[in-house]
């Protein structure tokens, strides 16, 4: 898709296509609403401050619809098949995982869950399975009203590496 044809949809089918890079409603009605984009930094510009401008509950549903760490699926179940293609690339990190780091990592995605209320999110582009483990332990030693931002920080840039994406999308054939 190019930012023209992303400009030029409905408002409900620019919402589809932007809630593949971010699962809040909120903000993919917002990004939707602040059309025409004149370029890709306006884009993202907007991105940013539409995601800093949310509700605390608008974050954690964007983290819903991601899958944990080490997973394939969001917990909601099935996804649009790019939007998973996605997460599958972003997680690249843990195809050389080892056994005992994915054990390690599952029992500490239940740990942040149990402890937080969300999924750990990081941007884990260009993170192996160890970087994305070491994170998480030391995000659990966070207080939960300073984890909520990092976490927020994170699908910020998870955010704008899928708008990327999705302009890039038909340009790969």
């Amino acid at each position: 898709m190019t930012l023209d044809e992303l400009n030029a949809l409905d408002a409900r089918a620019a919402e589809r296509s932007l809630l593949r890079c971010c699962g809040s409603t909120a903000w993919a009605a917002r990004m939707a609403a602040a059309r025409p984009f004149d370029g890709v930094e306006s884009l993202l510009a907007a991105a940013d401050r539409v995601w800093r401008a949310l509700e605390e509950s608008d974050w954690r549903q964007a983290f819903a619809a991601h899958p944990n760490i080490g997973s394939e699926a969001p917990r909601g179940g099935s996804r649009e098949t790019s939007t998973a293609r996605w997460s599958a690339q972003e997680q690249a990190g843990m195809a050389a995982a080892d056994s005992s780091v994915r054990d390690r990592l599952a029992a500490k995605n239940r740990e942040y869950e149990a402890r937080f209320g969300y999924i750990f999110i990081v941007c884990a582009t260009g993170k192996s399975a160890d970087e994305m483990l070491e994170l998480l332990e030391r995000r659990l030693t966070h207080d939960p009203a300073s984890e909520i931002h990092f976490a927020a920080e994170e699908q910020r840039q998870i955010t704008r590496l899928r708008l990327h994406k999705l302009l890039a999308e038909d340009a790969r054939g």
